[in-house]
């Protein structure tokens, strides 16, 4: 298994190169994988490390999605959410979703518009537009059913379980959709089990396309240097925001892409979290958006917005959208107050919605479009929008049109196969019993070992036997990780940076966990297992919390005399 870098060869055939490592990249390469294809998935940073790492962490079907008529996307999103609850329980949890309602009849007249798309902002979904839609989506989302139907609750119930919530809300409705921890990291499940089989399949994070000549594509690895080149009879460009920029170096000029951005705040506010109770609140905004706020990682997720982008390099989440997201808030809960203070982290990614004419961001189809071109020899299918919820579909779809090309068929159906740390998942009844055996079998406290359990799934056991008969230390910054536990990660998961163990591995970042004394001992770490000098431990670590102050979250302890990274993704 390589760790991200390039191969031996000056120059390597591959059945098909993937460009982008978000998740419909690293998707797609595990469905071609798992077919015997020899695929090579090229990156300009990290696996997951744009778009694909600043979603809402919601797996859902999309109940908006009805109003515009979308029953087809809303129907495999449904069917795609249930298959990851049972293919990766260890990262996707059920999400108990309330919609607040203050009218019996708001919204029809607009909500028609919509379907037939004539337009309309939806600043009121009242009573009846609201059980409509809910029993629209228990229907189209029957196949392989793992949840609860909805539940409508009139005014006295919801306000005994929503005492701070505003009084001008009459009614609730309450659905089940899903939420996912750790999204990043399932990207590079994905890479790992492509890279588990026998296709001989690659990835090289931190490298950069130079050129495209004659079907071979030119390429320097960013943090080596080296130039090596890789041909293939089929490339897919899966570069999500960036397809047309990736368009534009292959020698195609598109416009494929009308990217929106959305940002969001993980805020730390008991009172609110204890009152969520593990629900999300989803709900509409007097300017027609819908915003949400869920429990995440012991705080509360707070989003999105949904602003056009044209460059998607210059994507942060503005005080002016973190403003909006509190006051959109505060007119929810006027029982509680919000500011700034409360915002721990806030992050911003663009989707890379299909180009269109609308004037509303927010009715841009969110469904998927596969855009085939030639170059020369070579077969280009572009991937332009999708969801993260329904990435697999995708691949399944893209690997059904390449594999004729290949002259090859499909040998297995990734349907209902786990995904990384969701194979051989124990079922609840069963889980202390598994636990119990990785503690006996190597001698780690049972405590520690749930708390692996809990991060990585039944990858745990790999871990766990990696951190056994040795000396391992928690850490002193953060304890709740140890030294081999880091080193583990370091060395086996396709790191090539100390950011991508705080940001995507893990989910030490996210969590508000990070400061600069946990991104040195972290650094420390990595560079004993990567064989860094003391120099590159030392940028590593400059690097990383840098790259926390300028791209991700407010910054409360700053590191003195820090050089200016690249931004994420650059």
């Amino acid at each position: 298994m390589n760790n991200g870098t390039p191969p031996d060869q000056a120059r390597t055939e591959f059945d098909v190169i993937v460009i982008g490592a978000g998740i419909n990249g690293v998707g797609l390469m595990r469905e071609l994988a798992l077919q015997n294809v020899r695929v090579l998935v090229v990156d300009r940073a990290d696996i997951c490390s744009g778009a694909s790492c600043a979603p809402s962490r919601l797996i859902h079907g999309g109940i908006k999605y009805l109003e515009t008529g979308e029953f087809r996307l809303v129907a495999q999103s449904t069917l795609e959410r249930n298959l990851l609850l049972r293919n990766a329980p260890h990262v996707v949890h059920p999400l108990p979703t309330t919609v607040p309602v203050s009218s019996w009849f708001g919204g029809i007249v607009p909500s028609i518009r919509r379907f037939v798309g004539l337009g309309g902002k939806m600043a009121d979904r009242g009573a009846v537009v609201t059980e409509l839609g809910m029993l629209i989506y228990d229907f189209l989302g029957r196949h392989n059913r793992v949840m609860p139907r909805h539940r409508f609750f009139p005014r006295r119930q919801t306000r005994a379980r929503w005492p701070h919530m505003a009084t001008s809300v009459m009614a609730t409705g309450q659905y089940y959709d899903a939420a996912i921890t750790q999204p990043e990291r399932l990207g590079y499940e994905c890479v790992r089990d492509a890279m588990m089989t026998e296709s001989g399949c690659v990835i090289a994070t931190y490298t950069r396309i130079e050129s495209f000549h004659d079907g071979t594509l030119t390429l320097r690895d960013r943090l080596s240097g080296r130039s090596w080149q890789a041909r293939a009879p089929v490339v897919v460009n899966a570069g999500g925001a960036w397809i047309d920029q990736v368009n534009a170096i292959l020698g195609l000029r598109t416009r494929y892409i009308d990217g929106t951005k959305g940002s969001h705040l993980l805020l730390r506010h008991d009172a609110l979290l204890r009152e969520l109770d593990g629900h999300m609140v989803y709900f509409g905004t007097p300017d027609g958006r819908i915003c949400l706020a869920y429990p995440f990682l012991g705080h509360v997720l707070v989003g999105s917005t949904d602003i056009r982008l044209r460059d998607p390099d210059a994507a942060i989440c503005t005080d002016a959208e973190q403003t909006y997201m509190l006051d959109m808030l505060g007119a929810q809960f006027p029982g509680f107050s919000f500011s700034a203070d409360d915002v721990i982290y806030r992050y911003c990614g663009v989707r890379p919605l299909p180009a269109s004419g609308a004037s509303d961001p927010g009715a841009i189809s969110r469904d998927h479009i596969v855009h085939e071109d030639r170059l020369g020899p070579t077969v280009l299918f572009s991937l332009v929008g999708g969801k993260w919820t329904t990435f697999r579909g995708l691949a399944e779809e893209v690997a059904d049109t390449i594999l004729p090309r290949l002259g090859g068929a499909r040998q297995v159906s990734t349907r209902l196969l786990p995904i990384g740390g969701g194979r051989n998942f124990p079922r609840p009844a069963r889980q202390a019993t598994y636990l119990a055996g990785i503690a006996e079998a190597y001698g780690i406290p049972p405590e520690r070992v749930r708390t692996l359990f809990a991060r990585y799934g039944t990858l745990a056991q790999d871990i766990a036997r990696f951190c056994a008969h040795v000396a391992d230390m928690p850490l002193r910054s953060l304890p709740t990780y140890t030294r081999r536990e880091i080193a583990f990660i370091a060395r086996y998961e396709q790191v090539r940076q100390v950011a991508d163990i705080l940001y995507r591995r893990t989910t030490i970042a996210l969590s508000g966990a990070l400061t600069p004394d946990v991104a040195r001992e972290v650094a420390d770490v990595a560079g004993d297992a990567l064989g860094w000098d003391a120099d590159e431990i030392q940028r590593q670590a400059r690097d990383a919390w840098q790259q926390a102050e300028t791209c991700h979250h407010m910054a409360a302890h700053p590191m003195p005399e820090v050089v200016r990274p690249e931004a994420i993704g650059a």
